[in-house]
Protein backbone atom coordinates (compact mmCIF):
# COMPACT_ATOMS: atom_id res chain seq x y z
CA UNK A 1 0.00 0.00 0.00
CA UNK A 2 1.66 3.61 -0.82
CA UNK A 3 0.49 6.91 0.40
CA UNK A 4 -2.04 8.67 -0.95
CA UNK A 5 -2.36 12.12 -1.63
CA UNK A 6 -6.14 12.93 -0.56
CA UNK A 7 -6.72 16.32 1.59
CA UNK A 8 -10.08 15.07 1.46
CA UNK A 9 -10.18 11.88 4.15
CA UNK A 10 -7.72 10.07 5.66
CA UNK A 11 -6.41 6.21 4.38
CA UNK A 12 -4.54 3.89 6.00
CA UNK A 13 -1.27 3.64 7.24
CA UNK A 14 0.97 2.91 4.04
CA UNK A 15 3.09 -0.57 4.74
CA UNK A 16 6.50 1.00 4.08
CA UNK A 17 5.99 3.50 7.34
CA UNK A 18 4.72 0.52 9.60
CA UNK A 19 7.53 -1.10 10.85
CA UNK A 20 9.72 2.71 11.46
CA UNK A 21 6.21 3.89 13.27
CA UNK A 22 5.94 0.04 15.34
CA UNK A 23 9.91 0.78 16.24
CA UNK A 24 9.21 3.79 17.88
CA UNK A 25 6.44 3.10 20.02
CA UNK A 26 7.84 -0.25 21.02
CA UNK A 27 11.04 1.91 22.29
CA UNK A 28 8.43 4.12 23.79
CA UNK A 29 7.41 0.82 25.57
CA UNK A 30 11.43 -0.19 26.73
CA UNK A 31 11.87 3.72 27.99
CA UNK A 32 13.98 5.04 25.52
CA UNK A 33 11.87 8.08 24.30
CA UNK A 34 15.38 9.95 23.02
CA UNK A 35 15.31 6.96 21.00
CA UNK A 36 19.56 6.41 21.62
CA UNK A 37 19.76 3.93 18.87
CA UNK A 38 18.02 5.61 16.02
CA UNK A 39 15.44 4.38 13.83
CA UNK A 40 15.93 5.08 9.93
CA UNK A 41 13.47 7.27 8.35
CA UNK A 42 12.81 9.00 12.14
CA UNK A 43 13.94 12.19 12.63
CA UNK A 44 15.75 12.32 15.80
CA UNK A 45 13.82 13.11 19.10
CA UNK A 46 13.87 16.33 20.53
CA UNK A 47 14.70 16.81 24.17
CA UNK A 48 11.55 18.18 24.43
CA UNK A 49 9.72 15.28 22.71
CA UNK A 50 11.70 12.92 25.11
CA UNK A 51 10.51 14.27 28.06
CA UNK A 52 6.61 14.90 27.65
CA UNK A 53 6.27 12.02 26.19
CA UNK A 54 6.78 9.97 29.35
CA UNK A 55 4.39 12.66 31.15
CA UNK A 56 1.66 12.28 29.17
CA UNK A 57 2.33 8.27 29.37
CA UNK A 58 2.06 8.91 33.39
CA UNK A 59 -0.43 11.59 33.33
CA UNK A 60 -2.66 8.56 31.37
CA UNK A 61 -1.83 6.18 33.54
CA UNK A 62 -1.24 3.06 31.76
CA UNK A 63 1.62 1.05 30.53
CA UNK A 64 2.10 1.25 26.94
CA UNK A 65 2.27 -1.74 25.01
CA UNK A 66 4.32 -2.71 21.76
CA UNK A 67 1.90 -2.49 19.25
CA UNK A 68 -0.32 -5.44 17.93
CA UNK A 69 -0.22 -5.68 14.29
CA UNK A 70 -4.39 -4.69 14.28
CA UNK A 71 -3.24 -1.07 15.41
CA UNK A 72 -3.28 -0.55 11.16
CA UNK A 73 -6.93 -1.53 11.12
CA UNK A 74 -7.67 1.95 12.89
CA UNK A 75 -4.68 3.90 12.46
CA UNK A 76 -4.74 6.97 9.77
CA UNK A 77 -3.05 9.11 7.58
CA UNK A 78 -3.97 11.98 5.53
CA UNK A 79 -2.09 14.28 3.17
CA UNK A 80 -2.02 18.09 4.18
CA UNK A 81 -0.39 19.26 0.86
CA UNK A 82 3.54 19.88 2.34
CA UNK A 83 3.39 16.13 4.22
CA UNK A 84 0.97 13.58 5.76
CA UNK A 85 -0.42 13.78 9.35
CA UNK A 86 0.18 10.49 10.90
CA UNK A 87 -2.26 9.04 14.21
CA UNK A 88 -1.26 5.61 15.20
CA UNK A 89 -3.61 3.88 17.62
CA UNK A 90 -1.80 3.33 20.65
CA UNK A 91 -2.14 0.04 23.20
CA UNK A 92 -1.45 -0.27 27.23
CA UNK A 93 -0.49 -3.28 29.15
CA UNK A 94 -3.72 -2.68 31.08
CA UNK A 95 -6.49 -2.27 28.81
CA UNK A 96 -5.19 -2.92 24.94
CA UNK A 97 -6.63 -0.65 22.62
CA UNK A 98 -6.46 2.80 24.05
CA UNK A 99 -7.41 6.37 23.03
CA UNK A 100 -3.84 7.21 23.11
CA UNK A 101 -2.17 8.08 20.11
CA UNK A 102 0.92 8.77 18.27
CA UNK A 103 1.21 11.99 15.96
CA UNK A 104 3.55 12.07 13.79
CA UNK A 105 4.54 14.20 10.04
CA UNK A 106 6.15 12.09 7.50
CA UNK A 107 7.66 14.23 4.80
CA UNK A 108 8.99 12.91 1.35
CA UNK A 109 12.90 13.09 0.77
CA UNK A 110 15.15 12.38 -2.05
CA UNK A 111 15.43 8.65 0.13
CA UNK A 112 12.10 7.87 0.52
CA UNK A 113 10.34 9.36 3.45
CA UNK A 114 11.19 10.85 6.91
CA UNK A 115 9.18 10.23 9.77
CA UNK A 116 9.11 13.34 12.50
CA UNK A 117 7.73 12.70 15.58
CA UNK A 118 5.47 15.41 17.59
CA UNK A 119 3.45 14.18 20.77
CA UNK A 120 1.67 10.94 22.65
CA UNK A 121 -1.85 12.35 23.77
CA UNK A 122 -5.38 11.62 23.72
CA UNK A 123 -7.10 13.69 21.22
Amino acid sequence: MLPIKDEDKSHPVPTAWRAPLRDVVNAFARGDYALARGIPSVAPVSKSLAKRVPEALAGYGETLAELPETTWRTSVVQWMGTHWEVLVDLWTVESGASDLVLHAHVLEVKEGFRIELHLVYVP
